[in-house]
């Protein structure tokens, strides 16, 4: 997986990017297949559209980009950076998994439907 990184008025620290690629690894399980074309989008660092005092000061966005297939988009904002990391990955944990849900739905009806057709073909 290509993992592109950006930090938006943040300084990356190796502290962080470790934790970044750990939290991404677990996104490489759902994709599946071939992953060495499937490219990962990272935006990290300080909401600079909120006030500078307030909670949720930090922000991480995740794009991940199938070719062939749909992109997924998440972002979310949290009081430390590691906790946006977090709580975006569970959301595209959750899109990943359910455009998964999907493909293999599509695949059983479809052989269900080619299945009748051939029961009454005869």
């Amino acid at each position: 997986m290509d993992i592109r990184i950006k930090a938006t008025g943040y300084e990356l620290t190796s502290e962080t990017r470790e934790y970044l690629d750990g939290r991404l690894a677990s996104l490489e399980k759902l994709l599946g297949g071939d992953t060495s074309l499937v490219r990962c989008e990272v935006e990290l660092g300080r909401d600079a559209g909120r006030p500078r005092h307030g909670a949720n000061l930090w922000f991480a966005e995740i794009r991940v980009i199938v070719p062939g297939g749909s992109s997924v988009y998440a972002r979310n904002n949290s009081e430390s950076i590691n906790g946006a990391i977090d709580d975006v990955k569970e959301e595209v944990e959750r899109q990943l998994r359910q455009e998964k849900k999907l493909h293999i739905r599509v695949l059983r009806k479809s052989g269900a439907a080619l299945k009748n057709l051939m029961r009454f073909g005869q």
